[in-house]
């Protein structure tokens, strides 16, 4: 039984979307893609085997080239939106009870949370409202 060159490529690029699932190297998903457009040079344009790995060679560098470095920069950018406790800092919270050095409780995004002074020797009394500055566990540091 003879296999035509197309259906190679394309059981090739199979092989590489499965390792790319099992390993996460996104330069595999790009060298599937390689071997899809070889694939279609065999298959459509009757390209010779000269043809179909020059397309591959390409096609995979050119993806390489140009989307790693964009995939980079997009890894190496904090995230717009913050969550967590990064998204509680700088908001502002009411006093609920005296907050000094020592601690105390606050009101910050619905939740009571306990609260302490950012300057040791400040203080500040219910009903006043305060700035969260950092959260350390599940304090909120405040001024």
């Amino acid at each position: 039984m003879d296999i035509d060159a197309w259906l190679w490529w394309l059981i090739g690029a199979a092989a590489l979307g499965i390792a790319l699932v099992i390993t996460a190297m996104p330069e595999l998903g790009m060298l599937a893609v390689g071997a899809v457009a070889a694939a279609v040079v065999s298959g459509i344009f009757g390209g010779g085997a000269v043809a179909q790995v020059a397309v591959f060679a390409v096609v995979s560098t050119a993806l390489i080239a140009v989307v790693r470095p964009i995939a980079s920069r997009h890894r190496a950018q904090r995230p717009q939106l913050a969550t967590g406790v990064d998204a509680l800092k700088g908001r502002q919270a009411v006093v609920l009870e005296r907050v000094d050095g020592s601690g105390g409780r606050i009101k910050l995004a619905g939740e009571v949370w306990s609260a302490r002074a950012l300057d040791a020797g400040r203080a500040y009394e219910a009903g006043q409202e305060v700035d969260v500055v950092d959260i350390e566990g599940a304090t909120a540091i405040v001024m």
